[in-house]
């Protein structure tokens, strides 16, 4: 079954909890870069995904595309699972668990 526009933006929007500022400042670090699958692409996905959260961050909700559409319910199903499998019992601060999570939009400590 698939979701509704409303029903996406509801869940991204109680999700993904950083604010562009936050995600654009952690992209630009080297942790965020050292977690993620590139497929042999020198970029990992998530880090792929963040560029892309930072554009609809900076779009309006009706100006929104179908392709941001499908990106934000990805983004959502990705975080959904990653919390789902739980974090580290120790250091969740430095995980790779954490970083690729943040990549994503979602940092779980706040």
């Amino acid at each position: 079954m698939t979701k509704s526009h409303d029903d996406i933006w509801d869940e991204w929007s109680k999700l993904v909890n950083m604010t562009p500022a936050a995600l654009k400042r952690w992209l630009d670090t080297e942790e965020s870069r050292s977690v993620g699958d590139t497929r042999g692409e020198g970029e990992s996905t998530g880090h792929q995904s963040g560029r892309h959260i930072l554009k609809i961050q900076d779009t309006k909700k009706a100006d929104l595309s179908d392709d941001d559409w499908a990106h934000m319910g990805k983004v959502v199903g990705y975080i959904k699972r990653h919390k789902a499998q739980g974090g580290p019992q120790s250091d969740m601060e430095h995980s790779d668990w954490r970083y690729s999570l943040m990549n994503w939009g979602h940092d779980p400590m706040k």
